[in-house]
């Protein structure tokens, strides 16, 4: 049986090692992590390094940083894809963004230059509270943000890599378009509750306005891309429109998807809500 060769674009990251972990574990495929740190190296913002990263590779799973809502984010992943299509790259798996318009101009370039194609979209990650932003403040037990009434459906990064693993090596899911979400809709306060509830950790929630969220992070010294893309996100996507829950990884993995009770409760299991906050 022929070796299928996959590479990870962002395969360090949230979604990426984990579908590195899956990957490693199946035969007759190989894979290969593309991050800054290895070896080829691959870096977005150098088109130099893509060819050797992409020689030999027939698959490719497409992660892009910081976000596909930047402005240049289509014309960087049109260059991409065209140079992987000519190199011989069979198919590409795009994990896009859920109620991002910016991010489905991207999903359409995909489509036009890939010759087999599936597109995985997805909003607030459960790993959000534990391997993110809001670590931090919770750590510290006082959790503020803001749109804190917004219902949303958020979707645990393990059951996002089982469905880009499955359909990265099963050509049956080729041409089609996931909306992946958890399996009830939340508030980010009643996301920190069951967090309170499990952990037994004593943290405060309080609501309050965008600008006042901004202001917060830049007195944290947050880097100004990653406060652009937290500004875009609750501004232009956090408004209820992702307020729906669908059956897509479900219909893909043939169970249920993970609620939110059971990543708390694995998530508790690790220590990581316990440790020492660094916030002064």
């Amino acid at each position: 049986m022929e070796t299928k060769k996959i590479l990870l674009l962002g395969g360090n990251g949230k979604t990426g090692r984990r579908v590195a972990q899956l990957l490693n574990n199946v035969n007759n495929v190989e894979v290969r992590i593309g991050s800054r740190s290895e070896n080829p190296p691959f870096d977005w913002e150098k088109p130099e390094t893509w060819p050797e990263a992409i020689k030999g590779i027939d698959t490719v799973y497409i992660t892009f940083q910081p976000d596909l809502a930047i402005p240049t984010a289509p014309g960087i992943i049109k260059q991409f894809t065209t140079l992987a299509t000519e190199n011989g790259v069979k198919k590409m798996v795009l994990l896009s963004g859920r109620g991002e318009k910016e991010a489905q101009v991207c999903e359409e370039i995909v489509k036009s230059t890939a010759r087999e194609w599936t597109i995985v979209r997805a909003s607030w990650f459960n790993q959000n509270f534990s391997e993110s932003i809001f670590l931090e403040p919770i750590l510290a037990g006082f959790v503020a943000l803001p749109k804190a009434d917004i219902l949303e459906p958020f979707t645990d990064a393990d059951d996002i890599a089982a469905v880009v693993a499955e359909v990265l090596l099963n050509e049956k899911h080729n041409g089609k378009t996931y909306e992946l979400t958890g399996p009830e809709l939340l508030n980010f306060e009643q996301a920190i509750t069951e967090i309170v509830k499990i952990t037994g950790r004593e943290i405060t929630f309080q609501a309050l306005s965008l600008d006042d969220y901004i202001d917060m992070l830049r007195g944290y010294q947050v880097p100004e891309d990653v406060i652009w893309l937290v500004n875009y996100l609750f501004s232009e996507v956090l408004d209820g429109r992702n307020s729906s829950i669908t059956n897509d990884i479900e219909k893909v993995l043939g169970r249920k998807a993970t609620n939110f009770t059971e990543y708390v409760q694995k998530t508790a299991k690790t220590g990581i809500w316990n440790e020492v906050s660094q916030l002064s």
